[in-house]
């Protein structure tokens, strides 16, 4: 007869228990671990294991293919030797541990003003963030960077309508939301009435929110994810137009030819995964790093 029959039931069990704990921790809290560990550092899988690091001309770390990040100077102002990543509402921008999406849709437009003496009171509408984007990217690569339902000043295009019927009838008010007195606004009159500026913690929203489309060309010369975030924050690719309308103020700064850097966002450029997923895209970090040590910064 076995020793353990002559124990109590419940003994016999917590035996049996233990031994399932015991083996399991072994094969899946240390054979498996191990296992994937060592298979992970096969070549082709290694740099994806490590998180794809990337080294810069000189060899130090310059950061995960992975995750995108700000190419500015301490101020944030965009460095004009370097492309450009896309928008990101990340935490402060490109916080791997912070990454979220804006969680604004179409119907934001209207921005909250800030109060006077506290500019951080306010916040901006998704047309208003697009708009103003829109405007620096502009301003940054010498180009047009007018959208249609956006004002000269980089502001959503937004009119709040007051009419003698409530919401239908003769005009009685217009008001420009998103332009702070004294600002000017984008249009002097709207249906005959003269158009106001929008003045601080005033509520306008018995107004009819009217938006302007302007005369900016349908199909704006600055790309759609040069002026938009993308979900997660943290994106690392930007489209191949976006990359082609830097490629002017690289070729400026790196003292090379336009062609020459053409030739480098085609080479960097990626196709859609199995040929019909997603859109051709070009890697930031992998671009700006290959344009160091191909067209090293000119020095002053």
């Amino acid at each position: 007869m076995s020793p353990l029959t002559r124990l109590p039931h419940w003994i016999v069990q917590s035996i049996a228990a233990t031994r399932v704990v015991l083996v399991l921790t072994l094969l899946v809290g240390l054979a498996y671990p191990l296992a994937m560990t060592a298979a992970a550092q096969l070549p082709g899988l290694r740099d994806s294991a490590q998180g794809s690091p990337a080294s810069d001309a000189d060899g130090r770390p310059a950061g995960s293919l992975l995750i995108g990040q700000s190419f500015a100077d301490s101020k944030g102002v965009p460095l004009p030797g370097y492309f450009q990543s896309r928008p990101s509402n990340a935490g402060a921008g490109y916080d791997a541990t912070a990454s979220g999406a804006g969680n604004q849709g179409a119907e934001s437009v209207v921005d909250t003003l800030p109060t006077p003496g506290d500019p951080t009171s306010g916040k901006q509408s998704l047309l208003t963030q697009v708009c103003s984007r829109s405007k620096q990217v502009g301003e940054l690569e010498r180009v047009d960077g007018s959208r249609p339902y956006c004002t000269p000043d980089g502001v959503g295009a937004v009119l709040g309508v007051s009419y003698d019927g409530g919401t239908t009838g003769r005009v009685t008010k217009a008001v420009s939301l998103n332009q702070a007195c004294p600002a000017k606004p984008f249009l002097s009159t709207y249906q005959g009435v003269r158009v106001t500026c929008a003045r601080p913690g005033v509520d306008y929203s018995r107004a009819v929110t009217v938006p302007v489309r302007g005369d900016a060309p349908a199909n704006p010369i600055v790309p759609a994810d040069a002026v938009t975030a993308s979900g997660s924050g943290l994106d690392p690719d930007i489209s191949p137009a976006y990359a082609a309308l830097q490629a002017p103020r690289i070729a400026r700064e790196r003292g090379t030819d336009q062609a020459h850097v053409m030739e480098l966002i085609k080479k960097y450029t990626t196709g859609r995964a199995l040929g019909v997923l997603g859109e051709p895209a070009v890697n930031v970090l992998r671009l700006n790093v290959a344009l160091d040590r191909t067209y090293p910064k000119r020095r002053a």
